[in-house]
């Protein structure tokens, strides 16, 4: 079983770091390059605007099962505001420094997000059982991925040491009991993407 993870294309709001989650932002221009050569047999995406356009460039001509589960951090008033805005603000300083026990302003909790995100989780898990299928993409975001990576990838690691890039994939490959209990995949890929007309 082959559960492939995206993150959705560069947007303009991370070109200038703010902080985006449920806020939207336009994909950057320069984007619109990126191809893959996979395909799958089901896609999932979070239901925000900059996933599902990044899943149309990627896999056109494909339905998307959208849930909002997949959806990054809520930020809260910290969203489009950047590290520059904020360094002086003690409470993001003390999120910074422990973001497990702080949460943003009308924001959520690390809590909140990881429950959230395991709920959308078992949704993908019970429709591809549920469907037969071998494959499935999700196209989400940075966060979303780096929590997946820590609870799935073969070896663990902490959420915060993942780095989640726009320009490549990672396919988690399971055994079919290990994906129905739980477990670990017991194989992680990296899954690069390519400029159209380079590869």
């Amino acid at each position: 079983m082959v559960i492939a993870l995206f993150r959705h294309d560069v947007t303009e709001e991370n070109k200038r770091k703010a902080y985006l989650g449920w806020n939207d932002s336009p994909l950057c221009p320069e984007s619109k390059a990126i191809s893959i050569q996979k395909s799958y047999q089901r896609y999932f995406s979070s239901d925000l605007h900059r996933c599902v356009h990044t899943a149309e460039r990627l896999f056109p001509n494909t339905n998307l099962y959208l849930l909002t589960e997949l959806r990054e951090m809520n930020f809260g008033k910290w969203e489009g505001r950047t590290y520059v805005d904020l360094k002086e603000n003690d409470l993001y300083r003390q999120w910074l420094a422990d973001p497990v026990s702080h949460c943003p302003p009308d924001g959520e909790s690390f809590h909140e997000f990881t429950k959230r995100v395991e709920t959308g989780w078992a949704k993908i898990i019970e429709e591809v059982f549920a469907s037969n299928v071998q494959s499935c993409a999700v196209i989400t975001h940075g966060g979303v991925i780096r929590y997946l990576l820590s609870k799935f990838a073969p070896d663990q690691k902490e959420f915060w040491t993942w780095q989640v890039n726009h320009d490549r994939g990672y396919e988690l490959i399971f055994d079919k009991e290990s994906l129905r209990r739980g477990k670990r995949c017991t194989l992680l890929l990296e899954v690069p993407l390519t400029a159209k007309g380079r590869g």
